[in-house]
């Protein structure tokens, strides 16, 4: 005989999820590996000869450039000396101030740090999340893509994701050489729904930063730094290539972060048998030491394997927690979908989204799952109703606002005849009235009609081959009729001569302000300080659409 309770939990949908027992030798354990190094450091005019037990002739190339570049060595052997349970205290004591807490963090050796995180169970580490992170007020970011990179659906889902509450907005492509297409559509498209939306177009790196330097984009976030030298040298790169790298965005006023996660060195067969989280504090040690002003972590694209180990999502929130420690821009992925389960989905989130993080998600599919060339996302755009209502039920800013169908339809309609008079302006490919209606009212890419692929590509090229820029956008747009949107663009390549949203964790407003952790700070001490939700803001939280107003019965 069978058991019939156990037929229907085997059926349930958290029993489609992977899950397997740790494996320390391989790297199969999330944290606290029995491999993992014990902390010291050691210091002899001003070069550190021991750090985590490894002498320096024994360093590999990550140890040396962190040694080099990633420790705060005035206050190192001080810091190091502080017992790991007092250290973690101080993360969590609101009556210690965040900036006297970085100043031992950041001067901490990557063991030191996950001996003092591991101390915290997931609460504890919420609660330092609120104390640490860079910026005073959370945000979000979204991806914007669709299976057939069609430029219009781009553009008005850009339109609305801005609409909606989205700071920041990836995308990328099917076909690489669309990736002009989909920059400018992205961006576009973003500032007709909310101008000073910075905009991403995720691709091979030389061309990301060409269009980048072409006015194209805003900033960049797939520059992927790894734990172990073997995983480097598979991807032919350094800590120092990727240090080059980030000068080169931020020398052409491009912001960016860093990627990482924990699960990428165990995923490659390079972990070397440490924990998932020792590996990753060492990536995070490599972007603070590289110069990078943030992070994109949270094992982003390899969540399916801590989340397969215990203790795997509490080391999610860990290397968050790391980040902030050393004093980066967090945007704490919840990104990449991981479960066949709604519940343990939102469990992955909770954490991040209650504390509040410089970004929430880096990777909030705006469209459809099915049309995320990202491999699909935690939330998509069928969760916008369950988000804002989850922040009203907590009264909690999650970084997005309520929409009613009007004006997501008339910013949608607006986005895409944008694009259809820049396209005419420049002569590309015609867009027909048709495609404009199409994207204005469509749910997804199953929704639009085809294109030209052909005829797009050689025009997408010609875009390269012309040397088109930002500045000819802008005339484009004028000369179409649209002054209000040329403007929004030319106001974010202006951004990009005076260099101030490359400050860490920066954000524009409508207003083209930047709201960063140099200007707005995080200066969390307790209940009632820190960031509060304004009368509007909450106003404007628990004004859900499916809200009743009972005087009107």
């Amino acid at each position: 005989m069978k058991s019939k309770r156990f037929e229907v939990l085997d059926a349930r949908p958290v029993n489609q999820d992977g899950f397997v027992t740790e494996w320390p030798e391989v790297g199969l354990i999330a944290m606290e590996s029995p491999n993992d190094p014990k902390p010291s450091i050691k210091i002899v005019a001003g070069k550190v000869v021991e750090m985590d037990g490894k002498k320096r002739e024994d360093f590999d190339m990550v140890d040396t450039f962190i040694a080099t570049y990633g420790i705060r060595l005035e206050d190192a052997e001080r810091a190091n000396a502080i017992d790991s349970n007092e250290l973690a205290r101080m993360l969590v004591d609101f009556n210690v101030p965040r900036a006297e807490v970085v100043k031992l963090t950041t001067a901490l050796t990557p063991a030191k740090m996950i001996e003092v995180v591991s101390q915290l169970n997931v609460v504890e580490m919420m609660t330092a999340v609120s104390k640490m992170r860079a910026r005073l007020s959370p945000a979000n970011q979204c991806h914007v893509t669709n299976v057939k990179d069609n430029p219009i659906q781009i553009a008005a889902d850009a339109a609305e994701a801005a609409l909606r509450g989205f700071a920041e907005q990836e995308t990328t492509v099917g076909i690489v050489r669309y990736a002009p297409f989909n920059a400018i559509s992205i961006m576009v498209g973003a500032q007709v729904g909310r101008p000073g939306i910075l905009t991403q177009c995720a691709v091979e790196e030389a061309t990301e930063l060409a269009l980048g330097m072409r006015g194209f984009t805003a900033y960049a976030e797939t520059v992927s730094v790894y734990g172990t030298e073997p995983v480097f040298m598979d991807g032919d790169d350094t800590p120092w290539s990727k240090g080059f790298l980030a000068s080169c965005y931020a020398s052409r006023g491009l912001k960016m972060r860093f990627t990482s996660g924990t699960g990428s060195e165990v995923q490659m067969g390079y972990a070397e048998g440490k924990s998932m989280l020792y590996l990753e504090a060492r990536c995070l040690y490599i972007t603070k030491a590289a110069g990078s002003q943030g992070t994109q972590n949270g094992s982003v694209s390899c969540c399916g394997v801590p989340a397969a180990v215990p203790s795997g999502i509490r080391a999610m929130l860990a290397e968050n927690l790391i980040g902030m420690c050393l004093d980066l821009e967090c945007a704490s992925s919840n990104d990449q979908t991981f479960t066949h389960s709604d519940l343990r989905r939102i469990a992955r989130s909770i954490m991040q989204f209650a504390p509040g993080t410089d970004f929430i998600c880096s990777g909030y599919s705006a469209v459809p799952n099915y049309d995320n060339m990202f491999a699909g996302s935690n939330w998509d755009a069928e969760d916008f109703d369950d988000w804002c209502v989850i922040q009203r039920d907590l009264k909690i800013d999650g970084g997005l606002r309520p929409v009613s169908e009007d004006e997501t339809v008339v910013v949608r309609n607006k986005a895409a005849k944008v694009i259809q008079a820049l396209y005419r302006e420049l002569g590309l490919p015609e867009i027909t009235d048709a495609e404009v209606e199409a994207a204005t009212y469509g749910h997804g890419s199953k929704d639009m009609p085809d294109r030209n692929v052909v005829e797009d590509l050689k025009a997408a090229d010609n875009v390269l081959k012309r040397g088109l820029t930002g500045i000819d956008l802008v005339k484009a747009l004028a000369r179409a009729g649209y002054e209000d949107v040329a403007g929004s663009v030319f106001g974010m390549l202006k951004q990009r001569v005076s260099g101030d949203y490359l400050h860490t964790a920066a954000i524009l407003t409508k207003d083209f302000n930047v709201v960063s952790a140099v200007n707005y700070p995080n200066d969390y001490r307790g209940p009632s300080t820190g960031y509060q939700l304004s009368d509007e803001r909450w106003a404007e939280i628990k004004n859900i659409r499916k809200a009743i107003d009972p005087e009107s019965i």
